[in-house]
Parts: structure tokens; sequence; C-alpha cells
């Protein structure tokens, strides 16, 4: 019977180390990532493409929709071109992928031809929205963002009364905006200030109290990172740390 005690007491505890160590690996994990949208265009034969924006939502890797932060507006297409960009939405999303972008449209979508405004017809957008797959891969830590890019000269139709309908053709250009600097720290629990410094110019984060950390929105760059822990620990320079677009550089686990 004491055996069986013993081999019964073995096996909660590992089942409860297992438990903890998986809890402290997702917590170490769990960082929003900042996404933005923007939207741009070629120019085309018109005088003006309006589109009524409402909203932006998109789908993550689990299927939950996320509505962004959107600025919404009517946004005249032609005057997005030659490098000029809108800012249409953004959020701190807790997702691994983003799989689909959708723009919810409102009625007030027009077309100007010769000076002469013409309703625009979306039927689609106004119900379900304008639908565009993605399939972009996140990681904690690195901020993220998507280009809209509309062909307006292929997404008017006019139809033979005269009518004209959106039917849009856009690219989307998925990009990272910027890298991350992670690690952990022993002991853990040990109040530390991190810091990552380029060209005179600081970054900060604070460990947190399972001894992780992590600094993000960087550029790319070579870094030297400070760790400042409280007394009677002594502080701990590590040089050269260098920050890829993209990617979250690991330190690894410092002893103090």
């Amino acid at each position: 019977m004491k055996k069986l005690n013993y081999i019964l007491l073995l096996a909660i505890t590992g089942t409860m180390m297992n438990f903890a160590c998986k809890k402290k690996e997702t917590t170490a994990d769990v960082s929003p990532t900042p996404y933005s949208v923007q939207m741009t265009d070629a120019p085309g034969p018109y005088d003006a493409v309006n589109i009524d924006l409402k909203s932006v939502e998109i789908t993550g890797d689990n299927g939950s929709t996320v509505t962004l932060n959107t600025v919404p507006g009517i946004y005249n297409l032609l005057q997005l071109n030659n490098g000029v960009n809108a800012l249409i939405a953004t959020a701190d999303l807790n997702l691994s992928s983003v799989e689909q972008i959708r723009l919810i449209l409102g009625p007030n979508n027009t077309i100007v031809v010769d000076s002469v405004s013409y309703p625009l017809s979306t039927p689609s957008a106004e119900q379900s929205g304008l639908k565009l797959q993605v399939h972009q891969e996140l990681q904690p830590g690195v901020a993220y963002g998507v280009l809209l890019d509309f062909d307006a000269n292929q997404s008017i139709v006019q139809t033979g009364s005269g009518q004209y309908k959106l039917k849009p053709v856009i690219r989307t250009v998925e990009v990272a905006l910027s890298g991350s600097i992670k690690g952990a720290i022993l002991p853990a629990g040990l109040i530390t200030a991190v810091t990552a410094t380029i060209n005179g110019v600081s970054y900060s984060s604070y460990v947190n109290s399972n001894g992780n950390f992590i600094i993000k929105g960087l550029a790319a760059g070579t870094y030297s990172v400070s760790l400042n822990p409280a007394l009677p620990y002594l502080p701990v320079i590590v040089n050269a740390v260098v920050v890829s677009v993209g990617t979250s550089t690991d330190m690894g686990v410092i002893q103090f």
C-alpha cells in the first residue's frame, strides 16, 4: 500500500509540474500583436471613386471575428495613389494568424465621371462585407500591417443601363512592421527593468511575475540590452542583440 501511495504521489506531482510548466509557457507567449490596415489605389480614368467605409473586421485562425478600431468615412480612392495611403483600422490582437479581412461598406458609395456623380452599387458589401483572404502568420510582440491596394480601373463595372457597380479588385500586401526582444530571468519574481538601446534611443519594459520579458515594436538593428534587478543583485548588460523585422529575438534565460 505504501508503494502504491508513493507511485500515486509521483504521478500527481508530475502532473502538477507539467501543468505549471505549460501555464508558464503560455503566459510567456501571450502578448498582443499590434495590427494596422491601410488602403491605397492606382490611378483610374474617373474623377473620383468614393467608398463609404463603415467598419473593418478580421477573422482569426480559430474562426473568431474581431472588429478593429476603424476610422469610418467616405474615402476617395483616386486620392490614394503615388505613395499616399490611408490608415483605416488598428487593433491589438491575441491571435496567431489573420485569415480574412472584411470591409463593411455603407450605402453612400459614388463614382464621378466627367464631373457627374453616379451611385455606385455594392449590394454584397453592405450585408456581408468585401472579403479578402490573407493567411497572415503573427508572432507575439511584432507589429504587423496589411495594405489594401485597390485597382479602381478594374473594380468599376458599367452596366448596359448606364449604372455603375463596384466589383473590387484588391491586392493585399502583408508586411511585418517591427521586431521584438524577449527572454527570461532567474530567479523568477525578481523585480527587474529591461532596457534595449540603439543609437542613443532606449526602449524599456519590466520582467513579469513568471520571470519573462518582451520589448515590442523595435526597428531592425543591433541593440545593447541591460537588465537592472533590485539589490543586492547586480545589473547585466548583453551587447550585440540583433533584431530583424518580423521576428522576436530570444535572449534565452539570464541568471543573476
